[in-house]
């Protein structure tokens, strides 16, 4: 997503590497599920996936179409089927990774 966000629209702060004072929630938390802040609302899950393609133009459509609670209800449960699979997901990357 950094790639696309040619505009620079989006502020990504590893956690890992931020300061306490600086998270808003808890650190385990914020670890668990993403998060993005827009217009001075922290949003998890699937909410934040939105508004992160809402500042992306390619994906903006995209982020529009899920900013609808039905549409963001919908989403929500593909987004915890992610947080179940992204271990495996990330073991396959690094084993794609590699020479």
């Amino acid at each position: 997503m950094r790639r696309l966000d040619r505009r620079g629209a989006i502020r990504f702060v590893d956690i890992e590497q931020a300061e306490p004072a600086a998270c808003p929630l808890d650190r385990g938390e914020l670890l668990a599920r993403f998060h993005a802040s827009e217009n001075g609302r922290l949003l998890s899950g699937a909410q934040a996936f939105a508004a992160m393609w809402r500042a992306i133009p390619m994906f903006r459509p995209l982020g529009l179409a899920f900013r609808s609670p039905l549409a963001s209800a919908l989403l929500e449960p593909l987004y915890r089927a992610f947080l179940r699979a992204r271990p495996a997901l990330q073991t396959l990357a690094r084993r794609l990774e590699r020479p």
